[in-house]
């Protein structure tokens, strides 16, 4: 009697977590994806490039081969954001490389090329801009497309990505896949070939630039880029002519941090289903049979 009352009781319990790994399987498949699969609220980081430029001393009026590196500060602003938008400040520094320079200086250092700062907000699902004085102030200019990275799940095909020079989105065409690092992404190409622009300060110029970004699909995390970006004069002198990438040590602490992303993606939306649904049937099994089992031993029993 003492053993049936046992078997009872498991199989209780084996019901009751079988229901329960079932209803937490079907709930995670249901809104548990759109529930990770967000921009997170502490973003914090810096994307260190290096290259050369060509550039016009204004005191010579000649043009000068620079080695120069840049640093692109990035930071959520939690207490302006929700749950359906993110609010980033972002901060950019382009210095000539050289006497142990710092990641930016200020005005009063020849070595400064171009220093700005800019205030952007952004879906948290589909990365793209987001124009509403709830998150962001009228002085920040109405922006379009993609910004500082891609949809999560991204798609083989274009989508409009945000210049910052032109004000306006600009086609980044899918290009591609590469693996970096072990990781397979996507890589898409923006191309702008001598369009007019106001390309320093009030001066009208033209603007060029041919960029290549490889992007992680899983998290859309920008993992490379590439830019040849060249700025001149109406009359096709040379104003800014560089060739700048992400540095090797960036591209592997990207390539690293999605792995590390993607894995953590797939476990809370694939594993943990696939073990909800699978452990949980096993539970539910085990607990109707010996249900049934005790059921039938209680029988012949009370027969007598």
């Amino acid at each position: 009697m003492g053993g049936l009352l046992v078997r009872k009781v498991i199989a209780g319990l084996l019901l009751g977590l079988g229901s329960f790994l079932l209803v937490a399987a079907l709930t995670v498949v249901v809104w548990g994806a759109d529930a990770v699969k967000k921009t997170p609220l502490d973003t914090d980081s810096v994307t260190s490039l290096s290259g050369t430029a060509d550039k016009l001393n204004p005191a010579t009026g000649e043009v000068e081969s620079l080695q120069v590196k840049a640093a692109s500060v990035t930071q959520a602003d939690a207490e302006l954001s929700d749950d359906d938008v993110v609010v980033f400040v972002n901060t950019s520094c382009l210095v000539i490389d050289e006497g142990d320079v710092p990641q930016c200086v200020d005005d009063s250092d020849d070595r400064l090329v171009s220093a700005s700062s800019d205030v952007f907000a952004t879906d948290r699902h589909t990365a793209e801009a987001v124009n509403d004085e709830q998150y962001v102030p009228p002085s920040a200019g109405e922006k379009s497309g993609l910004i500082n990275k891609w949809p999560f799940d991204a798609k083989k095909e274009d989508y409009s990505y945000w210049d910052g020079l032109l004000g306006e989105a600009v086609d980044a065409a899918y290009d591609g896949t590469e693996t970096i690092d072990g990781l397979e992404t996507y890589r898409y190409h923006v191309l702008i070939e001598e369009v007019p622009a106001v390309v320093i300060s009030d001066i009208d110029g033209i603007y060029s630039q041919d960029k290549y970004l490889w992007i992680d699909p899983t998290t859309g995390a920008i993992i490379k880029q590439t830019q040849h970006e060249v700025r001149a004069l109406e009359d096709g002198s040379t104003l800014l002519d560089m060739e700048l990438a992400f540095t090797d040590d960036q591209v592997a602490a990207n390539a690293a941090d999605a792995k590390d992303n993607g894995r953590l993606l797939g476990m809370l939306t694939t594993t943990l289903p696939l073990v909800g649904f699978i452990g949980g049937a096993i539970a539910l099994l085990a607990g109707l049979f010996l249900m049934l089992a005790s059921r039938r031993q209680r029988e012949p029993a009370t027969a007598e």
